[in-house]
């Protein structure tokens, strides 16, 4: 299956499972937003450090103004395939097509190089 439209690169393997563990970490000991509307508004106001978008969304305009948004604000932001996985990080039973991270807790150090990978992804890309 070919990827949505609003997908800008690639998000490899083992940096997917890092962005879940980041998420579940700052769940639990930091602080998350939830959903594609608290997602915007985080990014609007400057407090996101992590955006979250899942690719698997239905219909894909539900999120695909988040990257370009992230890229105004200058946003770090990164792609997942599952939004049922993404909801499971972050303690949901339900979806989510979109999440962001306010403050990683104890999983800053996840954070820190979840964010740097993404930028050495866009630099190769570029």
């Amino acid at each position: 299956m070919s990827k949505p439209y609003y997908v800008k690169f690639e998000t490899p393997k083992d940096l997917v499972n890092a962005v879940y563990e980041a998420v579940r970490t700052a769940k639990q000991s930091g602080k998350v937003r939830k959903g594609t509307n608290e997602t915007t508004k985080a990014i609007e106001r400057g407090s996101s450090r992590l955006v979250v978008i899942a690719e698997d969304v239905e219909p894909p305009e539900v999120v695909a103004h988040l990257p370009i948004l992230c890229e105004e604000r200058n946003a770090a932001y990164i792609f997942v395939p599952s939004k049922q996985q993404l909801g499971a990080s972050l303690g949901i039973e339900v979806g989510s097509a979109a999440a962001t991270i306010l403050d990683a807790g104890e999983g800053q150090h996840i954070l820190e190089q979840v964010v740097s990978s993404i930028a050495s992804i866009k630099t190769k890309k570029g």
